[in-house]
């Protein structure tokens, strides 16, 4: 127990020292480029004191020099730390509700890394949202999308929202199908403590978008769906108690390319 608290005072340090530097250089940040590269740091350093180990699998399927719109299940707030070192080739930004800007510390840092944010109960504040990430993705930013809109409790997946998949429509940006395994056993919703553990993250094939058209959203947000469902395991599947502290991919750099997700 005292190891533990340990732990989680080093972690809040670390959050608090590097969420500041994030806010005052964002300030300076038009699309928050820069800034993210703190992120980055402390999205390892939270992965690392809390001694979860990710494996990532599926990631020569992407061009790092596209732009792609994830669609991630979302069972854990641990799914954002996951996602910015897996998918680490990548300026990432997310789609949030408004009332997130809120939160201590949180908040204010995602707003000065210029993440994506979302008013639902204002179709024109919505229209606005969907225009900055316009200009986000043309500024060479992908954006990650959970489509359920709010953390599965058990595992399985909810309804899917519309909205990425339109934004992904307007832009002519691929989607990419993203599944995580894992996150929901170490850190459940309602629980504010960090358990050590296995995730895992599989990386579909891009699905091509211009096939589709915006009359049928509903045709391509089933077919996310089932890219998603057919990785999806049982929540608590990786919670065997292994105590690793790397992240680890199936990539095969190609020569002069040196692996990005070694921690």
């Amino acid at each position: 127990m005292i190891f533990y608290f340990f732990r989680l005072t080093l972690a809040l340090f670390i959050t608090i020292v590097l969420t500041t530097v994030t806010i005052l250089l964002g300030i300076f940040d038009r699309h928050g480029k820069r800034v993210y590269c703190i992120n980055r740091l402390w999205t390892w350093s939270i992965l690392r004191i809390g001694r979860i180990s990710v494996t990532v699998r599926g990631l020569e399927n992407l061009d790092p020099s596209e732009q792609y719109v994830f669609m991630v299940n979302h069972q854990s707030n641990i799914d954002i730390p996951i996602l910015v070192q897996s998918l680490s080739r990548f300026q990432l930004r997310w789609i949030a509700k408004k009332e997130l800007l809120w939160v201590p510390l949180f908040g204010w840092a995602m707003w000065a890394t210029k993440h994506i944010i979302v008013n639902r109960s204002d179709p024109g504040a919505a229209r606005k949202s969907l225009e900055r990430a316009k200009r986000r993705m043309a500024a060479g930013i992908s954006v990650v999308v959970f489509p359920e809109g709010t953390r599965s409790r058990d595992g399985k997946l909810l309804p899917f929202k519309k909205g990425g998949f339109l934004l992904a429509l307007q832009t002519g940006k691929n989607i990419v199908p993203v599944t995580i395994n894992g996150s929901g056993h170490l850190l459940a919703s309602g629980d504010w403590r960090l358990r050590s553990g296995n995730v895992e993250v599989i990386v579909e094939k891009p699905i091509i978008t211009k096939t589709f058209r915006v009359g049928s959203i509903r045709s391509l947000s089933d077919r996310v769906r089932q890219a998603i469902a057919a990785h999806l395991r049982p929540l608590g599947s990786f919670a065997d108690g292994r105590r690793q502290t790397s992240v680890q991919s199936e990539y095969r750099p190609g020569v002069g390319e040196t692996p990005s997700l070694n921690l």
